[in-house]
């Protein structure tokens, strides 16, 4: 293993490291009225300035840090319009026809959104729209999968189901049963997507401010203040797009999901006659494993792949070569080049896996939508949330709307999915044992 690994300083990652055109945006000073306040400066909180401006909306987006320094800067650039654990079949006996159907719509088009915008606004992050594949690693997982296309297909979904020759022509892995794959999805650079979609919404009228964390959000006659170390906001509507990083802002919030720490990798660049073995289309691969196994590549061919922890001391060493040796294995390269890059980040992830938005007060919302499927899925949240600050009655939305709902034992639970973890391999040798 190569020692000269690039370990993200405070959270940064291999896209902040390789992203182009980084330029810093000011700290607010003093104070400053708008129609919308948002808080957060990832997908969720720039894409619903973006869509917000167009339509004439003061906006001001407040991040703590830097643009895209959470979750946004810190998965592996996978644009996935589906859910993480429910089909469309599974949304409308949960939600009901009308809600149900409403919700499926807005995922179907969230891949489609994210290129469209791109394509508008002439973003260059590296971005391929060639599909998601989603392998499948057994043959009961095989049938899932199958229900899972055809679920899709009948909606009109540019989908198709694969035998296990295609997965392995379209992926250069080998072992996998078959699969599907989602035309419309695809990866880019995570950093310079948001980093762009950032611009856009300043020349559409957003103010951006950076390095300026909120402090407090109080009720007011006409609104909501929001205050900061060196200034302060006015604003009728308030989001809060803060999602695993809102820290100590509303502590309410942090028992409302569980947050999952997940990390991941880039090798240096592989050879060409490697490089055109494995997903000579560009797609990005997650298969069925309860411990997922996902991979894709970047612009300049460095291997990606992600993966969570089992809680224990020396995570932030032992996870990351783990992650590489699992590459190895999967994809047949004994000589898979060394660790180039790791970082890790924070998910939240909601206890029914689906995007919500919490009813905080009168005019204001927080939005949660990641799951896994952050990109497509956060960017169409934007867009909606935009008429919502447009004068749309949040309970309109085709996103679940509701008062915050602490898990119970949360303290407790927390951790679960990381406790849980070693479970999910254990389950996943059993399936491949069978």
């Amino acid at each position: 293993m190569n020692t000269a690994i690039r370990q993200g300083a405070n959270g940064t990652s291999l896209w902040h490291a390789t992203s182009r055109d980084h330029r810093d945006r000011p700290t607010l000073q003093g104070r400053l009225d708008v129609d919308l306040a948002i808080v957060g400066g990832g997908f969720s909180g720039l894409s619903t300035a973006l869509h917000a401006a167009e339509k004439g909306i003061s906006v001001a987006v407040l991040e703590a840090e830097i643009i895209a320094w959470g979750a946004t800067g810190r998965n592996a650039g996978f644009v996935v319009p589906n859910f993480a654990k429910m089909d469309p079949d599974s949304i409308l006996a949960h939600l009901g026809p009308e809600r149900g159907e409403r919700l499926i719509d807005f995922a179907a088009g969230s891949a489609d959104l994210v290129f469209g915008l791109i394509r508008r606004h002439g973003i260059d992050c590296d971005a391929v729209q060639s599909g998601w594949i989603q392998p499948a690693h057994s043959p009961a997982a095989l049938e899932k999968v199958k229900s899972r296309a055809g679920q899709w297909a009948r909606r009109g979904r540019p989908v198709v189901t694969l035998d296990r020759r295609e997965v392995e022509a379209l992926t250069g892995a080998r072992g996998y049963v078959g699969g599907w794959m989602d035309r419309s999805g695809g990866v880019l650079n995570p950093v310079a997507y948001a980093r762009r979609l950032a611009d856009a919404a300043e020349k559409a009228g957003a103010q951006i401010f950076e390095r300026t964390r909120v402090t407090s959000v109080d009720r007011i006659a006409d609104g909501w203040a929001l205050k900061t170390p060196s200034g302060s906001v006015r604003a009728a509507r308030v989001l809060i797009a803060t999602n695993a990083y809102g820290g100590s802002l509303n502590p309410l919030l942090q028992r409302t999901y569980f947050p999952l720490k997940v990390f991941q990798i880039a090798t240096a660049p592989l050879p060409l006659e490697i490089r055109t073995r494995l997903l000579p289309g560009g797609q990005g691969v997650g298969d069925t494993r309860r411990n997922l196994f996902t991979f894709r590549f970047d612009a300049d061919n460095r291997l990606i792949s992600g993966g969570m922890h089992i809680l224990g001391a020396g995570a932030d060493t032992r996870v990351p070569q783990t992650i590489w040796r699992r590459l190895a294995s999967h994809l047949d390269l004994p000589d898979l080049p060394p660790l180039a890059y790791i970082w890790s980040g924070m998910a939240a992830v909601e206890p029914d896996f689906l995007p919500h938005l919490l009813d905080l007060g009168p005019g204001l919302i927080a939005g949660r939508a990641c799951n896994g499927r952050g990109i497509a899925m956060t960017t169409a949240m934007g867009k909606v949330l935009a008429d919502w600050a447009a004068g749309a009655e949040a309970r309109d939305l085709p996103l679940p709307f509701a008062p915050p709902a602490p898990i119970p034992f949360h303290t407790l639970l927390r951790h679960a999915p990381n406790m849980l973890h070693g479970w999910s391999i254990l389950r996943d040798r059993m399936d491949h044992a069978a």
